[in-house]
């Protein structure tokens, strides 16, 4: 059984920073991780997102003020949030695209933890 958990999120002022950690456990392999997010009444998007290599893609909203990285020995991955602004407001999930012994390839995700920003 594959597991995401996120933590993280909060209540912050616009110009803030946050962390987000994901830790996965189970027993597989990483393809990619991915921070995605979504708002309330919008479509959930891609915001940042990491291969088994390193490396590294943003969407264009958040380049230059998020940076995600990753843990390979915890199975781990981040999302440092600097310079938030009220638009971030939203549920943020961790999403690995993982191949798991026994079920193969697949996309799994975290529960999702609230980020808002106030301006």
């Amino acid at each position: 059984q594959v597991q995401l958990v996120e933590s993280g999120g909060g209540l912050v002022q616009s110009g803030g920073s946050l962390r987000l950690s994901c830790a996965a456990s189970g027993d597989f392999s990483i393809y990619s991780m991915n921070w995605c997010r979504q708002a309330p009444g919008k479509q959930r998007e891609l915001v940042a997102s990491i291969t088994s290599g390193g490396m590294t893609n943003y969407a264009d909203s958040v380049k230059g003020r998020f940076t995600i990285s990753r843990d390979n020995d915890k199975n781990a991955v981040y999302l440092q949030m600097n310079s938030l602004k009220p638009e971030d407001t939203a549920v943020y999930y961790c999403n690995g695209h993982l191949v798991v012994r026994g079920l193969g390839e697949g996309d799994y995700w975290g529960q999702g933890t609230q980020v808002t920003v106030s301006s």
